[in-house]
């Protein structure tokens, strides 16, 4: 199977410079639009983290207890695109004060979460947090929700769901932001 849009394989072999992270911040079909769109975004593909059930389906993670996120893994260039960058993009692109939504899309699935393949990221991600924790206090919000850790297992959505938004443009996107900038 490939990309849709850039028609790279999505279950191949990466250039090994390339790194990868997992992002959850609402339904993933208007998160992944979201960074396919940048510079320096080799592939994204969206799928389910974070739960306790092996290979889960879309209606499984809808209608029964499995904790999943719909997350977008981002597989980039950093010597094109920084992490900080793609951080900023998260950060910006939704309400991570939320719980356990976004929106009108409630449930564990909706949560805001960033799982990272390294201690460095990790550790970047969570003082990113920091900052834009600053940015939401001056603006009333409340206390940012987003689960940062190292990732855990990963597992691909149903091809169906592979860049939605690029196959069928009308579709459903209740991605929104704060309107609070990161300043990293």
């Amino acid at each position: 199977m490939n990309h849709y849009i850039s028609g790279n394989p999505i279950n191949g072999d990466y250039p090994k410079n390339f790194k990868k992270v997992l992002f959850g911040s609402g339904c993933f079909w208007g998160v992944e639009r979201k960074f396919w769109q940048l510079d320096g975004v080799w592939l994204t593909t969206v799928g389910y983290a974070g739960g306790d059930t092996d290979n889960p389906t879309y209606e499984d993670v809808c209608y029964k207890n499995t904790n999943h996120a719909e997350v977008v893994e981002v597989t980039y260039d950093p010597e094109i695109i920084s992490f900080n960058d793609l951080l900023k993009v998260f950060w910006e692109c939704h309400d991570p004060t939320q719980g356990m939504r976004q929106g009108n899309d409630i449930g564990t699935q909706y949560r805001s979460v960033i799982y990272c393949y390294s201690d460095e990221d990790l550790k970047k991600s969570i003082e990113s947090k920091e900052i834009y924790q600053e940015a939401l206090k001056q603006k009333d919000y409340g206390s940012i929700t987003t689960e940062i850790i190292l990732s855990p297992k990963y597992f691909l959505a149903e091809e169906y769901h592979q860049q939605y938004l690029a196959k069928n443009p009308n579709g459903y996107c209740g991605l929104g932001g704060t309107g609070c900038n990161l300043n990293l």
